[in-house]
């Protein structure tokens, strides 16, 4: 009976076993125990625990974390940092910078020659310039960004690079040495002069154009040199490698290079315009002047292409939104027509388009203006050349300045105030101008106490708004143009550039020149014209401004969007608006 009753539990521990596999470990042999054994602990498996075959009841274990590696617990080393800066930031930076220095050393050489040669030429005057900017510039502009469109659909951008600036490079050669030798076979000089009996003085202008032909080509050549080579090629690939960050803190520096290049040019101008004084005579003077200028022209463009070269083996590899790049698709190719109805749809794109439509207005209104007095104080190519060379070195100190002031602007007042202070610089300084040319009469006693006439004095002002409006540009506008295309999409950045490339570079410099056509034409001169270009250069910089404001709004938004800041770090105040707790 006992052990009948014995083997009561052993059945039911059996059962048990079957039941809760998993919950019990594998049976361990434990010496035989009495009666008193058989009391069932609170364990829940009654009197088997005192049972040879009773399962010993499951203890969890606590598995200890795997020891780490000291290595794993410190952070992440810091790549070194040469002045706050990494070492691929200074190896985009540096080379850049010298190409900047190249293309506007050569720009400034090409600018100055480019005056004399149109507005000294026979049967010529500053009269030409509104023009050859209308009915020349803005054609071949326009046909070389139908060909560039084309030329992108074809080539890599490396090879389009060379496409485009080699032919720069070959034409100023060959100007120095075939064209301008050639020019009294190659002028129609007899056919013009006649022209100009029957058509009137009123069509000086169109019919100067036709007489100094090669002299003109070499005029729009050089323009295009500072929209293609300085807007398309070299902006254009500064902001394919680099941040919004970057741009801030190196984008106005660039200048301080190139505008060191503006002082060196400049002087290089004076010192040719004075050995031409010193030949003897019968040696043309300009043909030794243009050997010597076209080959300095030759040698930075020749520079120029070098330092392209060696980024796109050195650097751009590196830069891994650029390797990501390469897998996206194609970037957009936009025609005139859909140029212009990019620009209706975007208020943004629309904003910086009137930026530079109303720049290229507001410096032409007055540059033509101040070029005719220009002349008339200095009628002798030499002192003309020497003036220009004399200006250059003036705007490349102010702009050197202005360079070191700008990254100071940028980080204390922000975006918005630096795209702000190049038209109300612009305004302040064309005003001032207009207002001694038509007041030239009245201030004449007090002028002549301090042995100036009013037309020096004309030319010392116009000078001055001259330097103080491009040194505002290159130091402000041209960075804050440049920045405000990094925040964007790469397909709204691809197209708005080419809008604005296409479009607003060139109707900016030949809008301004119909207006003063117009007034020359209905007026009969460019003098008669003054007042009422004052008054419309009013209108355009108060547009200019009121864009700049509406977008420094909506560049402030997409920052904050995108988190791309200009100082690298978020704004107090957007991180105020970011920290706020949500509802």
């Amino acid at each position: 009976m006992a052990s009948l009753l014995a083997g009561k539990p052993l059945m039911g521990a059996m059962k048990l076993q079957r039941q809760q596999p998993a919950k019990l470990a594998m049976p361990t042999v434990a010496p035989r125990v009495g009666v008193a054994a058989r009391v069932a602990p609170k364990g829940g498996l009654g009197d088997l625990a005192g049972r040879p075959f009773a399962p010993k009841p499951v203890e969890k274990k606590v598995l200890a974390p795997a020891p780490q590696s000291a290595a794993s617990d410190a952070p992440a080393p810091e790549p070194k940092k040469i002045l706050g800066f990494e070492p691929l930031t200074w190896a985009k930076i540096l080379p850049l910078g010298a190409m900047f220095f190249c293309i506007l050393f050569n720009y400034t050489i090409l600018r100055d020659t480019k005056d004399v040669l149109v507005v000294t030429a026979p049967g010529s005057g500053a009269e030409i310039i509104p023009f050859l900017k209308t009915w020349v510039n803005l054609p071949m502009a326009i046909g070389f960004t139908v060909l560039y469109s084309w030329l992108s659909n074809r080539l890599s951008s490396e090879a389009l690079f060379y496409t485009c600036i080699i032919p720069f490079i070959a034409f100023f050669g060959s100007f120095a040495a075939i064209l301008y030798p050639m020019r009294d076979a190659l002028h129609p000089t007899a056919f013009c002069e006649n022209l100009l009996e029957t058509m009137g003085p009123r069509f000086a202008g169109p019919i100067a154009i036709l007489r100094n032909w090669t002299f003109c080509l070499f005029y729009v050549m050089a323009e295009l040199w500072g929209s293609v080579v300085v807007s398309v090629l070299f902006w254009g690939f500064a902001n394919q490698i680099t941040t919004v960050e970057e741009a801030s803190q190196f984008y106005p520096l660039f200048g301080l290079g190139a505008n060191i290049a503006l002082i060196f040019s400049g002087q290089a101008v004076k010192y040719f315009s004075q050995v031409r004084a010193g030949l003897p005579p019968g040696v043309d003077g300009w043909g030794v002047s243009l050997n010597g200028l076209m080959g300095m022209v030759v040698i930075g463009g020749v520079l120029i292409a070098a330092i392209y070269f060696s980024l796109q083996r050195l650097v751009v590899p590196k830069i891994k939104t650029l390797r990501e790049g390469k897998k996206k698709k194609s970037k957009a190719k936009m025609s005139v027509g859909e140029s212009f109805k990019f620009l209706a749809q975007s208020s943004y794109i629309r904003d910086m388009a009137t930026l530079v439509v109303a720049y290229g207005i507001s410096i032409n209104l007055v540059e033509v203006t101040w070029k005719g007095k220009l002349k008339a104080q200095f009628p002798n190519p030499n002192d003309y050349s020497s003036f220009m060379g004399e200006f250059s070195t003036a705007t490349g100190t102010v702009t050197f300045t202005m360079m070191i002031l700008s990254r100071w602007i940028f980080k204390q007042f922000g975006w918005g105030v630096a795209a702000l202070i190049t038209p109300i610089m612009l305004l302040v300084t064309g005003l001032l101008f207009f207002t001694l040319v038509l007041a030239g009469d009245t201030v004449k006693p007090a002028l002549a106490g301090m042995g100036m006439t009013p037309l020096y004095a004309a030319v010392l002002v116009g000078a001055a708004q001259n330097v103080f409006s491009k040194s505002s540009k290159y130091s402000l506008f041209d960075p804050c143009k440049e920045m405000a295309y990094i925040p964007l999409d790469d397909e709204v950045k691809t197209k708005g550039k080419a809008a604005i490339d296409v479009i607003c570079n060139p109707l900016g410099k030949s809008g301004g020149a119909l207006i003063q056509q117009f007034m020359i034409i209905g007026l009969g001169s460019l003098a008669a014209s003054t007042p009422y270009l004052g008054a419309i250069l009013c209108v355009i910089i108060v547009a200019w401004i009121n864009a700049a404001a509406s977008l420094s709004k909506q560049f402030t938004a997409l920052q904050e969007e995108t988190g791309m800041y200009i100082t690298g770090e978020k704004p107090k105040s957007a991180e105020t608006k970011s920290d706020k707790p949500s509802q």
